[in-house]
This record gives structure tokens, sequence and C-alpha cells, in this order.
């Protein structure tokens, strides 16, 4: 059994470990890269994590308590776009792979985005070699607007990425 739950400041080594190896293993997947990451203090990790309803990150656990799925959200601030907010940072363990737990921690940011007065529409990146995900997004009710070519570039390598969004009704 997955519990999803919102991560506070304690779970700051559960999180670094877990964003570590997502950023360490898939760096094609992700804006943000490993050998960056690395050095950052926990106290500066710990800082970002936030428990408010338009700033947050979820995570899935094991009923023994190891962190296995993690995915942010985070709402635009401004007056002229804070109808807009944004998943980052989708990331399950390999071995947790194809048991549904990215398809519920999205889930459960789209339930809650419902709940934020004057929110619209949310939006996500996925890099398009990542089809797996990309097919579980549309699923879900999002729709594809474009494509960066090129939006990130690892190793002398281009990644495309598929911009998607999803309207709330």
């Amino acid at each position: 059994m997955i519990l999803i739950n919102e991560l506070n400041p304690k779970h700051v080594q559960l999180f670094w470990g877990l964003r570590l190896e997502a950023l360490k293993n898939h760096p094609e997947a992700f804006s943000s890269s490993y050998e960056d990451s690395v050095q950052t203090p926990l106290e500066d990790v710990e800082k970002r994590i936030k428990n408010d309803k338009d700033n947050y990150i979820l995570g899935a656990f094991t009923e023994n308590g190891q962190l296995v799925g993690i995915a942010g959200f985070r709402r635009e601030q401004g007056i002229k776009v804070k109808h807009k907010g944004m998943i980052w940072g989708v990331y399950v363990s390999a071995e947790h792979r194809g048991k549904g737990i990215a398809q519920s921690l999205i889930k459960e940011i789209l339930t809650r985005g419902k709940e934020i007065e004057g929110l619209m529409q949310i939006s996500l990146g996925v890099t398009q070699s990542n089809k797996v995900a990309a097919e579980l997004y549309k699923k879900l009710g999002f729709e594809t607007y474009g494509v960066e070519k090129n939006a990130l570039i690892y190793k002398n390598q281009g990644y495309d990425e598929e911009l998607m969004n999803y309207f709330i009704k």
C-alpha cells in the first residue's frame, strides 16, 4: 500500500536523497542537474519544502515509511499569471514503477488544484523520449500545446520537451 502525503521539512533527507537519485539516473528528464544539485546544503533544501496550498511537494510512502515517489506543485504569483500552476519534479524510484504511483501523485495535485480559488490551468513539461509519462499525462486530461526543441542539452545531447496543460473545469 502506498500513502500520498505532503512533505514537510522533517522529510528533507528522504526527499533530497530521492531527488538526487532522479537527477543522477535520469539527467534527460529534469532541468536541474545532479552536478549542480549535489552541492546544495541540506539547510537550503529544507527551506524549499513548503506546506502552502499553492506551493508544496507530495511524497509517495510505503507502509514502512520509505519515500518512493515525489511530485511538486507551484502556483504562479503575479497578478496576471496567478491563474496558472505547474507540476515539477515528478519521479518514482525504478523498483516501484508500474504500480500507479505517479498517477496517484498527479491525481492528488489535480484534485487539490480544483480547490484553489482562481486556479484555471496546470502545466508541465515532459521530455519527448519519456513516452510512458507523456501518455499518463494525456490519460489524466493534459493537452499538448507545443514542443520546445532542445529544451535541455546535457553532454552535447539535445532533448525536446513536450509542453502540456490541464484546464480546470
